[in-house]
């Protein structure tokens, strides 16, 4: 869709564009040691063993945690979110998997002993009907008869474990403009385990704009003199915005 936009950055010469173009690579390159700086500090967090022994259904009947490494060190795991309002999987985690969990991906992952797996709290039909829809061929597990969602903090149900999301507890949540409404169903996550023979070990969960570098087109938009275009942004007067970010 073509949109004529509102507004329009200034006009300048091309050396005043270079030294303002030129001050930003300074900022460019803060930013990019600091992301260095936290992958590394990321690198050297510890992890926590995972007790529990959670049973997942799969296309070929029951798989536990370490099964789903498939041989590999370590598991990177989608939380594929299901809205129970629209009855279905989320909007945000269809398009991400038809952008982006593609086999491209997961060869390169493969090459560094990593798995990609997408768990859902859905009957497998559910997720085989998707599958078969979109021509998915990650792999992607019912987490349905298990707590394994609730634990990891990508599922809100006060009945079945305490409200907790992005490292807050419900107090903190409700201070922070979150409604009760808004503290129940899924909402986004990953989660990282490392695998020591039979021992799983949880290294590492991201939830809601710590995800922000996975959806690949925002690593486009921010490239671009609009941007994202999403309220959250602070962008000049006039400048073309829809919707919203967590």
């Amino acid at each position: 869709m073509n949109r004529k936009p509102k507004s329009l950055p200034p006009v300048v010469s091309r050396e005043t564009w270079l030294e303002a173009r030129k001050a930003l690579l300074i900022r460019e390159k803060e930013a990019t040691r600091l992301h260095d700086a936290l992958a590394a500090e990321r690198r050297r967090l510890p992890m926590v063993k995972v007790e529990k022994d959670y049973v997942f259904e799969g296309p070929d009947g029951e798989v536990r945690l370490v099964d789903m490494f498939e041989g590999r060190s370590q598991l990177y795991v989608h939380h594929f979110m299901w809205i129970d309002q629209r009855n279905d999987f989320c909007p945000g985690c269809m398009r991400a998997a038809d952008l982006t969990f593609r086999q491209a991906l997961f060869t390169e992952l493969h090459k560094r002993d990593i798995t990609f797996v997408a768990i859902s709290r859905v009957p497998l039909s559910r997720i085989e009907e998707a599958r078969s829809a979109y021509a998915f061929r990650f792999p992607w597990y019912s987490s349905l008869q298990n707590d394994f969602n609730y634990d990891y903090h990508v599922t809100l149900d006060e009945r079945k474990h305490p409200i907790e999301y992005n490292y807050r507890g419900k107090q903190e949540l409700l201070q922070n403009g979150f409604s009760e409404d808004m503290l129940k169903g899924d909402w986004p996550g990953n989660s990282v385990f490392l695998r020591d023979g039979n021992n799983v070990y949880h290294t590492y969960s991201a939830y809601a704009r710590g995800l922000d570098l996975h959806w690949t087109p925002h690593n486009f938009l921010d490239f671009t003199p609009y941007g994202r275009q999403e309220q959250c942004e602070d962008s000049p007067d006039g400048w073309p915005k829809e919707g919203a970010t967590l």
